[in-house]
């Protein structure tokens, strides 16, 4: 059986996307949540990482760390103008029913 994505969003991400995924019976964390409010990129990075989590975020220095090499479990990048938050947690879900999590790790998504 192939593993489930879960995932875990930086404290650029509205609470309203945890909540919609929950709601969906979605694995997903916060910043909040796991005490990082206010922590550096590559410690949430470092995070995600560690529970083995996508990190979805609309922060641009993620999108940096990526092109710098650093390891990560995945990372989906949100802009507001592509997808509002209901799009965005319906391409979420979709994601984790469609994406195995070895086809993720190291990857960027753009949504």
């Amino acid at each position: 059986m192939q593993a489930i994505i879960r995932f875990h969003l930086d404290e650029s991400m509205p609470n309203a996307v945890a909540d919609g995924l929950r709601r969906r019976g979605i694995d997903v964390t916060t910043s909040s949540e796991a005490r990082l409010l206010g922590t550096s990129d590559d410690e949430q990075l470092a995070f995600a990482k560690r529970e083995d989590r996508v990190l979805i975020t609309r922060d641009q220095d993620f999108l940096r760390l990526n092109s710098s090499g650093a390891a990560h479990a995945g990372i989906v990048y949100w802009t507001e103008r592509q997808r509002n938050m209901g799009q965005l947690v319906g391409a979420l879900a979709t994601l984790m029913l469609e994406v195995a999590v070895d086809d993720i790790r190291g990857q960027v998504l753009f949504l």
